[in-house]
């Protein structure tokens, strides 16, 4: 292809001019999250090509159905060029890979970086430690958000689509399975998640390409499968390619197909037409999980030297309690408070991610059980460790090296200065002024 791109795997992006130039995200190899998750459907063999042929690589976040380990082993010839995560030492993501041996460059927030004659990117990472890439292929402008939210680049993103005639935005949509779903309430009972209802997002979608002036959607960030066999129950919250079929009500938008081949010289989008994965369900014993293996004292040990640094949970959590092959674990947090957790997980995948921290994705893969102890806020579900929780231990701790009250405040400071970083009011959502007042110096 002359000039265009195409979409593959989960939130993979092909930018060609005159041949696979740019790819993002590169899920093509393996499982993620601990064997739990797979992409919906197979990478067939051109646009496998098309990725081995690529001269860059962009990887948004630190999620691995975003940056995959097991991709990349195959991927070493390539420059990766990364947003401008904050954390010691150049940022999480990319000090890891360089010592790895990867090739690595950290683009600067809202600069235009030349990749060839005919294509420029643009880079902005965000205080989730998430990113949004913008991609001008010769007066074409792609607007890839895969799952970052709009807290500080929207301004910026409004005005730039503004200068261009074609525009296509490429971002997570679908049920919302891409977070934690495992929760249970202290009776033993299921708390349902809102996914699981399968609610039409088509309206939802058209008024975000509304909100920025752009005209084209296709389906992205959002393709995947369980295939474990402790987490399969969440496949009912997965978001079938069968949920893209129809249109828009207006005419002046466009829902382009899932797995999108569009040659910008023709002007015309075709479905590449993947085929799909069967539905075939692992053990996690094959993933090195056993139910019935318990924690060590050492282990626990780990576990409590991972938390206590963190300090704001301090401010409102009582303790954490692990369910390690049907044995109770609990680390005290603050007696002070009632609230608690109970996270009920296989011994292997825990201390994983307590070693590489990363339990954002011990989560993510919806095999290990939440039970929420005591008043959240009075939330239940996902909503109930939003803000206080969740952002604390993987965003800001686990990727941005920010666990004291000092660091936090320079994470937050450093985030502010960029210019693009904005807080909603307080609300069940990704950032909340109440949660992260101590941290901030000035108005939000």
């Amino acid at each position: 292809m002359q000039l265009g791109f195409e979409t593959i795997g989960n939130a993979t992006l092909i930018v060609h001019d005159r041949g696979p130039l740019l790819a993002t995200d590169p899920w093509i190899e393996g499982p993620a999250y601990f064997g739990s998750w797979i992409t919906s459907h197979e990478i067939p063999p051109e646009q496998m090509a098309n990725v081995h042929a690529c001269k860059y690589l962009w990887i948004s976040h630190g999620h691995p159905d975003h940056l995959s380990h097991a991709s990349l082993a195959g991927l070493r010839d390539k420059r990766i060029l990364l947003p401008d995560h904050f954390g010691l030492r150049g940022g999480r993501i990319a000090r890891d890979l360089r010592a790895d041996g990867f090739d690595v460059t950290v683009l600067e927030d809202g600069v235009w970086t030349p990749l060839s004659d005919r294509v420029r990117v643009l880079s902005i990472g965000d205080v989730q430690q998430d990113a949004i890439l913008l991609v001008d292929l010769d007066g074409h402008l792609l607007v890839d958000t895969n799952d970052a939210m709009e807290i500080g680049a929207g301004a910026l993103v409004k005005r730039t689509v503004a200068e261009y005639d074609r525009s296509f935005l490429l971002c997570l949509t679908g049920y919302g399975d891409a977070d934690m779903l495992n929760f249970w309430n202290e009776d033993g009972t299921f708390v349902e998640p809102p996914s699981m209802k399968r609610v039409p997002f088509l309206e939802g979608i058209e008024t975000h390409l509304r909100h920025f002036g752009i005209r084209s959607y296709v389906p992205f960030s959002s393709q995947h499968k369980y295939q474990r066999t402790d987490s399969r129950w969440a496949e009912a919250c997965a978001t079938p390619v069968s949920a893209y079929a129809g249109s828009f009500s207006s005419p002046e938008h466009e829902l382009l197909p899932p797995f999108c081949r569009y040659d910008l010289v023709r002007d015309e989008a075709a479905a590449i037409g993947p085929k799909p994965r069967p539905d075939v369900y692992v053990e996690p014993e094959e993933f090195g999980d056993n139910w019935s293996d318990e924690l060590e004292p050492e282990d626990v040990v780990k576990i409590a030297a991972y938390f206590r640094p963190i300090t704001h949970l301090s401010t409102f959590l009582g303790f954490v309690n692990f369910r390690v092959g049907g044995k109770d674990n609990r680390i005290e947090i603050n007696p002070e408070h009632d609230r608690g957790l109970t996270f009920e997980t296989p011994r292997a995948s825990l201390l994983s991610c307590i070693e590489w921290r990363v339990f954002d994705d011990l989560l993510i893969g919806n095999f290990a059980r939440t039970t929420l102890h005591g008043d959240w806020f009075g939330k239940r579900g996902t909503a109930a460790l939003y803000p206080h929780f969740t952002p604390f231990i993987g965003k800001y701790a686990d990727n941005g090296d920010a666990r004291t009250p000092e660091e936090l405040r320079r994470y937050f400071a450093e985030y502010r200065r960029r210019g693009y970083f904005a807080l909603p009011d307080d609300e069940p959502g990704i950032e909340s002024r109440a949660a992260l007042a101590p941290y901030l110096d000035g108005p939000g």
